[in-house]
């Protein structure tokens, strides 16, 4: 069941609710995300997920989104009852300083937030979301995914005209994977190390990509559907089930490879 809580700390801020959620949950993540956004002079409204299993066991999943600067940024956090709002506002708190140029760069692998990656029997297909992705340059993409707490992002690569993904590499890097090899010519500059993949998607369908992901352990799958002829990233979830996201096909005119 979802649940909305309009906010008795801040009138702006709308909590949804899955599972069991306990009151005194909502109330320390209003508290805490409220500070926050107090101390870095955000005053637009502020929306919150926060999912938990049925059973009242097992980690709690907050998913906090907001409007910094004209640019939609948020943090994602999964952590135990009684602690996750303070996981979730120190995680906002150095997304937000980040964001203004003056926090500390981003890690990676991300010590509060290992990479879902296991050796697991292929889990389902649960979740299809259909996007209209940006088009631009690994630079562009890079600052995306950093304000939306992504590990992974798909995007229109602008040098190609192809689907690609940027993800976090390295302990300060970014790594750039395209559909299709391009000809050799130096990147767009950027804040971060870029590495590019020197091999091009391949082709899968979504069940020949759960089973790669579940089979050899890996955070996500980038890949090029035959059908469409698109890029698509599959990924799982917290629950540990899978998850795609895949281009609207009216994206940069249904380009296809």
């Amino acid at each position: 069941m979802i649940e909305p809580w309009p906010s008795d700390t801040d009138p702006t801020m709308l909590v949804v609710t899955r599972g069991e959620v306990m009151d005194r949950e909502v109330t320390r993540l209003e508290r805490a995300i409220t500070r926050v956004l107090r101390r870095h002079h955000v005053a637009c409204a502020a929306q919150v997920r926060v999912s938990a299993p049925p059973c009242g066991d097992g980690q709690v999943l907050v998913q906090a989104n907001i409007r910094f600067r004209g640019a939609q940024a948020r943090v994602q956090v999964a952590g135990p009852r009684g602690f996750v709002a303070t996981f979730t506002a120190e995680r906002l708190d150095r997304q937000l300083a980040r964001l203004t140029g003056t926090g500390e760069p981003r890690y990676w692998p991300d010590p509060a937030r290992p990479p879902l990656a296991a050796v697991t029997e292929e889990r389902p297909i649960v979740r299809r979301k259909a996007c209209a992705l940006a088009v631009g340059d690994p630079a562009a993409a890079t600052r995306a995914m950093d304000a939306m707490d992504y590990d992974a992002h798909l995007f229109i690569d602008a040098q190609t005209g192809h689907d690609a993904v940027i993800f976090w590499a390295g302990p300060l890097g970014v790594r750039l994977a395209r559909q299709h090899l391009a000809p050799p010519q130096s990147e767009p500059a950027q804040t971060v190390p870029l590495t590019v993949d020197p091999r091009p998607a391949p082709l899968l369908t979504d069940r020949e990509a759960a089973a790669r992901l579940c089979r050899y352990g890996l955070p996500f799958v980038f890949f090029t559907e035959p059908r469409s002829g698109r890029g698509r990233l599959l990924y799982r979830r917290h629950d540990g089930d899978l998850a795609i996201v895949l281009p609207d096909e009216a994206t940069f005119g249904g380009v296809s490879a």
